[in-house]
């Protein structure tokens, strides 16, 4: 199966990872949480080549995670996070926990604190209706009402 063709497969974690599953299109979000702006700052800040870049940031922007616009000093364009851009800031917040919990022998190279109290921020996850912390032992998968959708179509099956 081709990479593209993963998105049309109704999974919510197999479809995303068509957009945001290399490791450069990550990086280029960090650097997006980190302020980085214009083309420039983020291959001086990646060291990605200039190619790869405008390929990471066409695609950001073709799916609507990155704006690009005019600075405000009219001499620059700038990429922007955009409402869908910033509903990322979790998933990269997983990637980061995990990271200190199991690369990093001296302790987390950063600390990510809460303006309002300084308490460090980590992702949760928790049950909508109880409000319980919740694991992968906790959980139970079912069909949705996509995978129903997808399996009334002529010919589908699971995973196609």
């Amino acid at each position: 199966m081709r990479y593209e063709d993963l998105a049309d497969l109704p999974c919510s974690i197999t479809r995303p990872l068509v957009i945001l599953g290399d490791r450069w299109t990550l990086l280029v979000l960090k650097a997006s949480f980190a302020g980085v702006r214009r083309f420039n700052e983020f291959q001086s800040a990646l060291g990605i080549s200039r190619s790869r870049l405008q390929d990471r940031l066409g695609r950001l922007v073709e799916h609507g995670i990155l704006d690009r616009r005019q600075a405000a000093d009219g001499a620059h364009v700038e990429y922007r996070l955009t409402r869908k851009g910033h509903d990322i800031y979790p998933i990269l917040m997983a990637i980061r926990d995990w990271g200190d919990t199991y690369m990093a022998p001296d302790g987390p190279p950063a600390r990510y604190r809460h303006r309002d109290c300084t308490g460090e921020a980590h992702v949760q996850l928790t049950c909508e209706a109880c409000g319980t912390e919740v694991t992968a032992y906790d959980i139970t998968p079912e069909p949705g009402p996509g995978i129903l959708s997808h399996l009334g179509r002529p010919g589908a099956e699971l995973g196609q």
